[in-house]
């Protein structure tokens, strides 16, 4: 049964609306989680949603709004978008904290489930111990470099270590697309970056049509990589589980480390392996639950 939802027409005078909501997040990497199978969230709501929700100081605090829906290709449906309202393909850290909400919420007992995203269905195994899902595997699907496919506005069949002017310095980027697009940046020591100055010039910068994410990555040796990430559309983030898929495929492409690597973050650590043979990444870390509450919308 899908649950009412009051409109305006229904009543004299407005009525507030409560929505059960629950703050979940992967290395520091937090959203608003809704179960839509109960919700009764429309899609066009969905955008102004997540900018309320996401505001720190007036909201929840997050960096977007997911909704676990239900699909007719998969498990379920991760429908997802950023802090500014705009609508996401993927998320890996969001990923692994919907399969610990289906898990421990009861809406599935199997430990592999697929989930629709806007990057296409991904496959994910749940480790879970004492009925607790404590870790999260998932396959990210296979890294493009192609120009067209990122999309980054740029000719030839990779754009790999190219000389880009932002912000009046020339950075070697290398563009890479996990479901949505990266720029990947090399530097000494990414803690004296100035992200909140220089972020939003790579997110906005035309030679990136849809807008990118960016990952500036310090190699600590071959099996270990420091990142920070400037998201579009949601700033700087504690993780990005797509942008630690993109750097470990860039810093591979680039001769800079393994095939398997430790990804440090400001919220965690990730292990990101690429398996060469089959051309997939996989992403392995945690999923936490903070806190349920309910929203008056």
């Amino acid at each position: 049964m899908v649950p009412h939802r009051a409109t305006r027409g229904e009543f004299d005078t407005w009525e507030l609306i409560t929505m059960k909501f629950t703050k979940m997040h992967g290395c520091g990497n937090d959203y608003v989680y809704v179960n839509c199978f109960e919700e009764n969230l429309p899609p066009e709501e969905r955008p102004a949603l997540s900018r309320k929700v996401s505001d720190r100081h007036f909201g929840a605090g997050s960096d977007g709004l997911i909704c676990i829906c239900p699909s007719d290709k998969a498990d379920f449906m991760m429908d997802m978008y950023n802090a500014d309202g705009s609508q996401a393909q993927m998320c890996g850290n969001g990923i692994r904290c919907v399969a610990k909400y289906v898990y421990e919420h009861g809406m599935t007992d199997k430990t592999v489930i697929d989930v629709e995203t806007g990057a296409g269905v991904k496959t994910l195994w749940l480790n879970v111990e004492n009925g607790a899902v404590e870790s999260v595997r998932v396959c990210m699907g296979t890294p493009t470099f192609e120009p067209a496919s990122i999309p980054v506005d740029a000719s030839g069949t990779a754009f790999i270590d190219q000389p880009v002017e932002v912000g009046g310095t020339v950075w070697n980027v290398t563009a890479v697309s996990v479901g949505n697009p990266h720029a990947v940046v090399f530097v000494d020591d990414v803690d004296w970056m100035d992200l909140p100055n220089i972020g939003p010039l790579f997110e906005n910068h035309p030679l990136f049509p849809e807008r990118v994410n960016t990952e500036f990555v310090q190699v600590i040796d071959r099996n270990t990589l420091k990142m920070r990430v400037w998201e579009r559309g949601s700033g700087e983030t504690m993780a990005c589980g797509t942008g630690s898929t993109a750097a470990l495929a860039a810093a591979v492409v680039n001769g800079r480390c393994e095939n398997s690597a430790k990804l440090i973050l400001r919220g965690g650590e990730l292990l990101i392996e690429w398996d060469r043979d089959k051309n997939l990444i996989y992403m392995t870390g945690p999923a936490v639950e903070v806190y349920e509450g309910e929203l008056k919308i």
